[in-house]
């Protein structure tokens, strides 16, 4: 355990904390966190992670955008730093999974044949199932929580074999504030409809 992870878990709950409440501020604090991991997982030779990190950063920007930039429809009952969650069709959800498992494989034969990684299809796997929850994130699906918490309860093993310990206590805590951010979305949305 680093002083380096110490501030990036710190960093990171926060960014995930502040999702799960739909608070626009969870994507500026989820840019420093994601490069703080990007330098951990360099160091731990998880180079699937760090790839993720990396493309998280860009798609922590879009997020930002996209949560500052809401219809109209929203604006009327949300304030400006809350979004208003909305439901994935099974269409959604079926492209979203194919897209993940097909990046799993395409990931995994390159970082196994190319790169020294270590478990490197596993890791691959959750990379890019990590990048369909951030994209569904990012356009305010519901969904995203049920993948992160799927996504997360294996990172916790994951980091456990790696020996980062106190990262796996964040993804342990990420599968909290997951079902969390679950429970509080579908709230949201759902008093929203009532309301309508």
């Amino acid at each position: 355990m680093s002083a380096l992870e110490i501030i990036a878990v710190i960093i990171s709950a926060l960014a995930v904390w502040l999702t799960a409440r739909r608070n626009v501020w969870c994507w500026p604090i989820g840019i420093v966190s994601v490069l703080l991991y990007a330098r951990i997982f360099f160091d731990a030779k998880l180079y699937s992670d760090l790839l993720l990190q990396l493309i998280f950063a860009v798609m922590q920007l879009y997020g930002w955008w996209n949560w500052t930039h809401k219809k109209a429809a929203e604006n009327a009952v949300e304030d400006k730093l809350h979004i208003l969650p909305q439901r994935l069709s099974a269409a959604g959800w079926g492209f979203g999974l194919l897209i993940g498992a097909l990046g799993s494989v395409l990931l995994g034969y390159v970082m196994a044949r190319y790169t020294d990684a270590h478990i490197p299809w596993i890791d691959s796997a959750l990379t890019s199932f990590s990048l369909v929850a951030q994209f569904w994130m990012a356009r305010k699906y519901i969904a995203n929580w049920w993948l992160w918490i799927i996504v997360d309860v294996i990172y916790v093993g994951v980091y456990i074999y790696k020996d980062l310990q106190l990262t796996a206590g964040l993804y342990a805590l990420f599968i909290v504030l997951a079902v969390v951010g679950l429970v509080n979305w579908r709230r949201e949305l759902s008093e929203y409809e009532k309301n309508k």
